[in-house]
């Protein structure tokens, strides 16, 4: 599961202590809720489900193939279900590919998930094996469904631009950037995460 509102508060609280740029934006925007995701296949097909669809389209989608397939979509039945029915769900033909490469990695054991490595990369290359897993979903998945602290998806453009706000520097930082800086904030970069969302959807800072 994800960060608990406690490991959320003293992570962001640490990061407060340390910098006082975070003290300010803590003042101003107050403590996150905290995500949470059960961990597992079906929080992994519900991110390729969503991947460029609003929430509500997502949703819906899900909703879909659950009434079809069953609840959480097992992947014994996900690999064989076929284009024209994934389809009438509303899954495009990309999403049925990655769909099908997650489920398949999960029969044939290539991807286990209460076995996934300790070390963050580790982890991050193993479920990027999955086709339409990127960088980024590996990260939200250990963010958010395992509760990883020092997850720090620097890519995502929210972190960037909150980023920009609570430290002051007058323009969103590049990836690269983003990355660099958050070296200061270890080992609580997965609360600093959240919170830069939490600010970047306040909008205080």
């Amino acid at each position: 599961m994800g960060l608990s509102q406690q490991q959320l508060n003293a992570g962001i609280d640490a990061l407060a202590k340390r910098d006082a740029n975070f003290a300010r934006a803590l003042g101003n925007a107050g403590y996150p809720e905290p995500r949470i995701r059960a961990p597992g296949y079906t929080t992994l097909l519900r991110t390729i489900v969503g991947q460029q669809v609003s929430v509500a389209a997502a949703n819906s989608i899900w909703n879909k193939l659950e009434a079809q397939f069953g609840e959480g979509c097992p992947a014994e039945v996900m690999a064989a279900a076929e284009f024209d029915t994934l389809r009438g769900c509303g899954l495009s033909g990309q999403k049925q590919g990655y769909a099908k490469s997650l489920a398949q990695l999960i029969l044939d054991g290539d991807l286990t998930f209460d076995a996934l490595p300790a070390d963050d990369e580790e982890a991050i290359a193993l479920l990027t094996r999955v086709k339409g897993i990127g960088r980024w979903s590996a990260e939200i998945y250990l963010l958010f469904a395992e509760g990883r602290p020092d997850i720090w998806p620097a890519g995502d453009l929210a972190v960037q631009e909150a980023v920009g706000r609570i430290l002051q520097l007058g323009a969103r930082p590049s990836e690269k950037l983003a990355r660099e800086l958050a070296e200061a904030w270890r080992p609580h970069r997965g609360a600093a995460a959240i919170f830069s969302w939490h600010c970047y959807n306040m909008d205080v800072i």
